[in-house]
């Protein structure tokens, strides 16, 4: 039993990275393991989540595993789970009651994985009250699931493997993608930011790139398998290499995924702090890397910033942000704001508002303030009612949900270009697909039209969508 530790989580040694191609391996006993069974996996979070959750079902593909849609055909139950706020551990534990009654039914073996398996507080949460919880992994050690699940089924006891290092990058895990014309690429894992409200260093461990290489390989090959567009992930991609002992940074890597002709390139999320000129300037030369931003704010706030760890002001924000309009052709950029953070006075709330009225962003992710066991800003006093922390959430969103509508309307009967990635959840007959500015579309279109990139009017607005049709 290995046990989560956030004071080794928050260790940063010289220590150079480990990169392994050779670390994942199956015996032929655990690729016998799920004949005949259905796997079911529920991911929570961000992007690297539910890339982390593509390795999960490849892994258990490998075990010949089947996947199910369908919890109650599930004999294998795996949670990837989401540490950053608190409705998300809220989602998670009200699932596992559901989970729970449904084992009392029926042999099902159940997993939880992912961020919150690497907090001490949850795993302490798990071995008190969830003892029925076969086995729990977290975000170091996917590459060990065969020999977790392994140990889970032969022992018949409670497995908890979940390492607090500085973690290492293995190149071998497999991936079987959700998507059969867009792909997330991780450049890099972990950060080593510590802004003061996030317990994601210590979740992800240190910041490591991988090689580019091993990235432009993989780019390289998802052309080969028909892809139109990659999303190169991780937690601040902006920093990309600054770990490694070469002269390469992350507006290198941006141009060289570039010239693999790759039809579409993206990446999230960024930091403004590594925000720098080269990278704009190589983002504006290429048509082939989008022109969408996700650049997060969190506070309008420079006295708000600085107590979160931002390391920029809000004036630095702001050039950079003027930058990027500037020099970027129909760039749009969208972002994350944080409010009710500790003692947050209307002052610095009406700060945000005035930053949000200057950007008039695309849209934005906006939340309440959720502290974190074991992050310094858990540790903050705050006077700020739950009423009041709501009252500014509401004001926020309208001014958000204004901006982004008008954002939309200036695409009203403009035609642009669409990839067709999935059929429409929202409207019959229709595909649906984004822009280059990653606009939601729904078109009128059948499955033919599925992973091409077309030319598409737009004929109706919408705050979160717009409807087209097809221009030949």
């Amino acid at each position: 039993m290995n046990l989560p530790n956030l004071n080794e989580a928050r260790k940063r040694t010289n220590k150079k990275v480990e990169i392994r191609e050779d670390k994942y391996k199956l015996s032929n006993t655990q690729k016998a393991i799920g004949i005949n069974k259905n796997y079911f996996i529920k991911t929570y979070g961000c992007q690297m989540n539910e890339h982390d959750s593509e390795n999960i079902k490849a892994i258990l593909n490998d075990m010949n595993f089947n996947e199910t849609d369908t919890l109650e055909q599930a004999d294998l139950i795996i949670l990837n789970t989401c540490a950053i706020r608190e409705n998300a551990h809220n989602k998670v534990f009200g699932l596992l009651g559901r989970i729970k009654h449904l084992k009392q039914t029926k042999e099902v073996m159940v997993g939880f994985g992912g961020c919150m398996a690497q907090e001490e507080v949850i795993v302490d949460e798990i071995l008190n009250k969830y003892k029925w919880i076969d086995f729990v992994f977290g975000t170091h050690n996917i590459v060990n699931l065969p020999n977790i699940i392994e140990n889970a089924t032969n022992n018949k006891k409670q497995e908890i493997e979940v390492f607090s290092g500085e973690g290492e990058v293995i190149e071998n895990i497999p991936v079987k993608r959700d998507n059969k014309y867009k792909a997330w690429v991780n450049i890099m894992y972990g950060c080593d930011k510590f802004c003061t409200y996030c317990i994601v260093p210590y979740t992800r461990g240190k910041q490591r790139s991988r090689l580019p290489k091993h990235i432009i390989d993989e780019v390289n090959s998802l052309i080969k398998e028909g892809y139109k567009e990659v999303t190169l992930l991780g937690q601040n991609v902006n920093a990309y290499g600054k770990d490694l002992e070469i002269d390469y940074t992350m507006a290198n890597l941006l141009e060289d995924v570039a010239k693999t002709k790759i039809d579409r390139i993206r990446f999230v999320t960024s930091h403004p702090w590594d925000f720098n000129d080269e990278m704009i300037d190589i983002i504006s030369k290429y048509d082939n890397i989008m022109p969408y931003i996700h650049l997060p704010l969190q506070s309008g706030s420079s006295k708000i910033l600085k107590l979160m760890g931002r390391r920029y002001t809000k004036e630095q924000y702001l050039e950079l942000f003027k930058k990027l309009k500037s020099k970027i052709s129909n760039v749009a950029i969208t972002t994350d704001i944080i409010v009710g953070f500790p003692n947050e006075t209307e002052e610095d709330f009406n700060d945000t508002l005035d930053i949000v009225n200057t950007c008039k962003y695309d849209s934005a992710f906006t939340f309440i303030f959720s502290p974190r066991v074991g992050t310094p800003a858990s540790k903050m006093l705050d006077s700020i009612s739950l009423e009041i922390k709501e009252a500014r959430l509401q004001k926020l969103n309208q001014l958000i949900n204004k901006y982004s509508k008008e954002n939309n309307d200036k695409y009203l009967n403009k035609t642009v270009s669409v990839l067709l990635d999935d059929y429409s959840s929202k409207k019959k007959d229709c595909l649906k697909g984004y822009t280059d500015t990653m606009k939601l579309v729904n078109v009128k279109a059948d499955s033919s039209y599925l992973g091409k990139i077309v030319n598409v009017k737009i004929t109706s607005i919408k705050t979160w969508s717009m409807d087209g049709e097809i221009v030949e």
